[in-house]
């Protein structure tokens, strides 16, 4: 009886007891930051339409600590209920949480706490992201430039006066380990409880070589770094592919905790590791369970989103100019009713789901469902039944857990193509099918040579970009210019929602003579004249939102 009691005893217990990851940092004088009451040490990091709360919560099942959201814009998460709603969403134990902000004005970010902070444990501030976009609205990574050192940590300082939780920011290496060091110790000094390091350095669009945008992480700067700072919460993030990477990463940089983006995308459970090893089969785990709605409620909720998402169109027609119907006209108005009706039947079936949401399982068993893929993937699709995501992200995610059963079958072209959740939850049965019968899948050996076309044609238009990049960093060295980047920052103007819909009533010779005059030469014109571009990722040009109301301006609120 005694040692059946000693196996119920919980991994997580025991996890908790090898080490507590908790900090005042009150050792430390010289450093004002909040005390940190929840664990950090496995976490997942933020990931731009991939840290959604389906794909939080299976992370959390696994062995996940703490968990970001996908990156937000401040200044539009401030000041629209709209993009509030759409773009952030958690429910009861989606706990501890961190708000991820991209921001350049400090009032912006500290409105956006203040929203975000009653359902969530912390701020991040992104100073990481080294995408295009950032590039071009002057945010993440670019601004870590000395010219906006004064503008990064009054918006710290900022974040820290008007929220009662911690701020963390998350950053890249400087050129050197010396700056590195002097950009920790201010972010500390604003008041940061918290800063993630990714092992790269800094993005430009003309570094090369070890520790750029691509390559293994430089863990031991971060190393150097957590000796420079020992009484301080430093998470590393990098080079981490398996559970035994986590542990190496953590041993010889000697962080506070570990960050997983590429890694845990692939293996969702790539944290399961921490609650015990996989001798341990009998050993009790409390765990959330997703759950699944009724088949009436999912219903009723599918068929509200169909009616809303006619209604888009339909408005984006009137807005056009283009005449409606008397019956199209009172669709549209009944938009708010329709809005209203949805929100109620999602959060009933939530509190529903919430009351009864966890079980035991033992850790043999949380093992056995991380080695099938195919279950992941489904109970993934069953969290998404139960808290929506987009569909782009859907098939994001169920193409990364189950990218090797994909090829195996060739279904890759399917997945990407999938025209619902359900389209989707179909192809990972039919790989279940598969697998449960080998001989119902015949090879299709023309199939593959497409596909293989398909993947050349592919690298080709993503290495237009990249070619692109060169000649203008050539040009203007050529030219003796100090700024490398000047020819990149030409046509870089991200377009308003007013100037597109001004060009949807043009010729196609006056689009292209506005788009040049305006300055948006960089930024792709199909992209947002249809909505979408064919070329996907393979497009030279930028794919970034344009501009409304409620969007940041660069030139009024970026200080030097």
């Amino acid at each position: 009886m005694g040692s059946k009691r000693k196996i119920e005893k919980t991994a997580e217990n025991k996890a908790k007891k090898s080490k507590k990851t908790t900090s005042s940092n009150s050792d430390d004088p010289t450093m004002g930051t909040r005390a940190l009451t929840f664990d950090y040490r496995y976490i997942v990091a933020p990931m731009v339409g991939a840290s959604e709360l389906p794909f939080r919560l299976l992370c959390r099942k696994y062995g996940a600590q703490l968990v970001y959201t996908p990156m937000m814009i401040a200044e539009q998460f401030a000041t629209s209920k709209e993009y509030r709603e759409q773009e952030f969403q958690t429910c009861s134990f989606d706990r501890p949480l961190v708000c991820h902000f991209a921001a350049n004005n400090p009032k912006a970010f500290a409105k956006a706490a203040k929203k975000a902070a009653p359902f969530c444990d912390a701020i991040d501030l992104n100073l990481g992201c080294p995408q295009r976009t950032a590039y071009v609205g002057h945010f993440g990574s670019y601004l870590l430039e000395d010219k906006d050192r004064a503008l990064v940590l009054d918006i710290v300082k900022t974040g820290v006066a008007a929220v009662n939780i911690p701020i963390f920011v998350k950053i890249r290496l400087l050129e050197t380990f010396e700056d590195t060091v002097q950009l920790c110790r201010q972010l500390y000094e604003a008041g940061a409880s918290l800063i993630a390091v990714h092992g790269r350095y800094r993005a430009t669009f003309h570094r090369k070589g070890p520790g750029a945008r691509d390559g293994p992480a430089l863990l031991d700067q971060i190393q150097k770094l957590k000796e420079a700072f020992p009484h301080q919460v430093l998470i590393t993030n990098g080079n981490t592919i398996t559970y035994e990477d986590v542990e190496n990463n953590l041993e010889s940089t000697k962080a506070d905790g570990i960050m997983s983006a590429e890694g845990i995308l692939d293996n969702p459970a790539l944290f399961l590791g921490r609650l015990g090893s996989r001798n341990e089969r009998e050993l009790s785990v409390v765990v959330r369970r997703g759950g699944r709605l009724t088949q009436s409620s999912q219903k009723e909720m599918e068929k509200l989103r169909r009616k809303l998402h006619k209604i888009k169109k339909l408005q984006s027609k009137m807005d056009a100019g283009k005449e409606l119907s008397e019956k199209d006209q009172s669709k549209i108005l009944k938009v708010s009713k329709l809005k209203s009706k949805l929100k109620n039947i999602e959060e009933a079936a939530s509190q529903s789901l919430d009351a009864n949401n966890t079980t035991k399982m033992t850790l043999g068993e949380l093992y056995d469902a991380s080695d099938d893929k195919v279950s992941l993937a489904l109970e993934y699709i069953q969290l998404v039944q139960q808290y929506p995501a987009t569909l782009r992200t859907v098939i994001f995610h169920t193409r990364r857990i189950l990218k090797q059963e994909l090829g195996s079958y060739q279904l890759m072209e399917e997945c990407l193509n999938c025209k619902s959740v359900d389209a989707v939850e179909a192809l990972i049965r039919k790989i279940r099918g598969y697998q449960k019968d080998p001989g119902s899948f015949i090879f299709d050996v023309e199939k593959a040579k497409k596909e293989k076309e398909t993947l050349e044609r592919k690298k080709a238009e993503e290495g237009k970009r990249k070619n692109y990049e060169s000649r203008m960093i050539r040009k203007a060295k050529r030219e003796g210019k100090a700024d490398l980047d000047y020819y990149l920052r030409q046509g870089a103007v991200v377009p308003t929602a007013e100037t597109i819909e001004e060009l949807k009533n043009l010729s196609k010779e006056d689009q292209m003579k506005l788009w040049k005059e305006r300055e948006h030469t960089q930024h792709c014109l199909a992209f947002h004249l249809n909505g979408g571009c064919p070329r996907g990722r393979g497009c030279a040009f930028l794919h970034a939102a344009s501009k409304t109301t409620t969007t940041f301006d660069e030139q009024d609120e970026v200080a030097g």
